[in-house]
């Protein structure tokens, strides 16, 4: 379904309200959802979906997934992390998941970026020039 352009418009401008010093502040989207509550805007679910979507996709940008085929021990999950925040900000958020498929290495996440370093990533790319 295509949302109209006026409820495009007015779900960004809900959206640049959204942000405190350039993060998402819980408290403005409460407020936000409140106050499309209270207005009833025309187009309001259209509205709200398009809002919604632009704050997944914010809070998606800002987490990232750190997969490997073995546990990571806690100094090389800390580094990793550190690192993380050290190049995309100490707001980002993280979590660690354990995919044996990945053979060995890392496979990292965050948002629309994907950075393979595994070796079955390596292996379809060989295979993929073949």
């Amino acid at each position: 379904m295509k949302i109209p352009k006026e409820a495009r418009k007015l779900s960004r401008s809900l959206f640049r309200a959204s942000f405190t010093g350039g993060r998402l502040d819980r408290a403005r989207i409460s407020a936000v959802l409140q106050e499309v509550a209270a207005r009833k805007p025309r187009h309001t679910i259209s509205v709200l979906k398009n809002y919604e979507r632009l704050v997944r996709l914010e809070l998606a940008r800002r987490h990232a997934v750190i997969a490997s085929a073995v546990p990571l021990d806690g100094a090389a999950a800390a580094e990793i992390t550190a690192d993380l925040q050290a190049r995309f900000g100490t707001d980002i958020t993280h979590e660690f998941k354990v995919i044996p498929e990945l053979i060995g290495g890392l496979r990292i996440q965050l948002g629309s970026n994907v950075w393979d370093g595994s070796i079955r990533g390596r292996l379809e790319l060989l295979r993929s020039r073949l």
